[in-house]
């Protein structure tokens, strides 16, 4: 017992120490300044796969948003209407571009449907395109980038700096506000289902914002798969050194950031502009995807030897990519141990022994666990309030907090599944069913 009980001391410490380094720096983060989208050529890449349901609508929000950019949407052997949707719009508009995968190539993962995109843009482009001038941006099918998107990406402190090889947008969920985002006449589900979007809203605009405010400081900002811009000329180098920009792992987007520094390019974290997304408001769906997510954060383990050995990482960069590509193992740990624990405590209780070293003690227990067990993921509900939602009142902001700290507990479930996947081979690419989807009753991906 004394083994697990430092074991879960030593976790504990390592959480704490990481809450507070990226709340310091988020904020204390100062703002950038947008720069002249003119001085660079933009290209947006959408992988679709079975996205009739909001297809149009992105084409049609890009190209009236960013008119004269190209945009590319690949279809990935969709069994629905997305190709013919995209084809039509390709026809009115020369910028609008259909890349068609069929299998058996298709429906290999996300990275290899952008790799193709990438070979195709090569090959339409004029002769004298200066590939440092030309940037990348991958949109999802759902996504609606802020006006102020290229303005921000093509600031001094972003793509205007020579040495940046990629940014990333922050991400916000457009329908956090959605008063029944499950239909009709199901008030208990659909009051759980407002929560997971809200919940969403706030780990995206507060807890991933403030890592990515650590790794600013510590030169490791990540990219992600939707709003993630990148310099053709860093996919080029990436492309020669590795055989292709995206590679393998379901995490793709993460990956692609790793290379980029591998590269010797420093990566960026736009806050002044973002990309808005739906956020699910199914538990299933969301621990689909989220399992997808974990199951490609540990694939990326493998590419900590080289970050460790390479000369274009500093010490701190190393520390915190480090910690991030084996956090998985060590949430799976903290399983093993809190389990243990409970396990103890449960028999000690049932034998008539005295938990917690006796009742006189039980004040002092439960005080440690609300400041170590509840405050550090309750904390998020009124950091939500001050940065993102100020006209929010302080009720709702302790129902938010509530709901956060509940929240946080989704991801043992899918890390508990990712572990597994990995163990049994199953790498295939688990697509989410959109929220349109979910009414309609679209196809379900295969889980492989």
């Amino acid at each position: 017992m004394n083994i697990i009980q430092a074991v879960a001391v030593f976790l504990l410490i390592g959480f704490l120490t990481y809450i507070t380094s990226i709340v310091v720096p988020y904020f204390r983060r100062k703002p950038n300044p947008p720069g002249n989208s003119e001085d660079f050529e933009w290209h947006f890449m959408v992988p679709c796969r079975d996205e009739e349901a909001v297809i149009g609508n992105t084409i049609e929000r890009l190209t009236g948003t960013f008119p004269g950019t190209h945009i590319w949407v690949i279809d990935d052997d969709s069994e629905d209407a997305t190709s013919s949707i995209v084809q039509s719009y390709a026809q009115k508009d020369r910028f609008v571009h259909l890349v068609q995968r069929r299998r058996p190539e298709a429906r290999t993962g996300k990275g290899d449907a952008l790799n193709t995109a990438y070979h195709q843009m090569l090959s339409s482009l004029e002769e004298g395109v200066n590939p440092e001038k030309l940037i990348v941006c991958v949109v999802d099918a759902d996504g609606e980038l802020a006006a102020n998107a290229l303005e921000q990406a093509a600031g001094p402190d972003v793509f205007a700096n020579p040495k940046v090889g990629a940014a990333q947008t922050s991400v916000w969920m457009k329908n956090r506000d959605d008063p029944a985002p499950l239909g009709p006449g199901k008030p208990i589900r659909n009051f759980f289902g407002r929560a997971l979007l809200r919940m969403q809203d706030i780990e995206f605009r507060t807890v991933i914002v403030a890592m990515q405010s650590l790794r600013e400081k510590t030169a490791s900002v990540g990219l992600g798969g939707n709003g993630q811009f990148t310099r053709l000329s860093v996919l080029q180098k990436i492309a020669d050194e590795a055989g292709e920009p995206w590679h393998g792992a379901l995490l793709e987007d993460y990956e692609l950031g790793v290379h980029v520094l591998l590269a010797g390019y420093e990566n960026r974290h736009i806050v002044e502009s973002y990309v808005a997304q739906e956020a699910l408001s199914s538990g299933r769906r969301l621990v689909t995807q989220r399992t997808r997510w974990a199951q490609g954060n540990i694939q990326c383990i493998k590419y900590l030897p080289e970050i460790i050995k390479s000369r274009h990482f500093s010490n701190a960069s190393v520390v915190e990519s480090t910690y991030y590509l084996i956090l998985p193992y060590l949430q799976l740990l903290g399983i093993l141990t809190w389990g243990g624990m409970a396990i103890f405590f449960l028999i000690s209780a049932l034998s008539g022994q005295p938990v917690f070293g006796g009742l006189e003690n039980i004040g002092w227990v439960l005080l440690m666990t609300l400041l170590f067990g509840i405050m550090p993921f309750a904390m998020w509900g009124p950091i939500y309030k001050i940065k993102c939602e100020p006209t929010a009142s302080w009720w709702r902001t302790i129902g938010w907090s509530i709901g956060m700290w509940l929240y946080v507990y989704y991801t043992y479930i899918c890390l508990v599944r990712a572990a597994f996947r990995v163990a049994t081979g199953r790498n295939g690419w688990l697509k989410t069913k959109r929220n349109a989807e979910q009414h309609l009753g679209g196809p379900v991906a295969k889980d492989t």
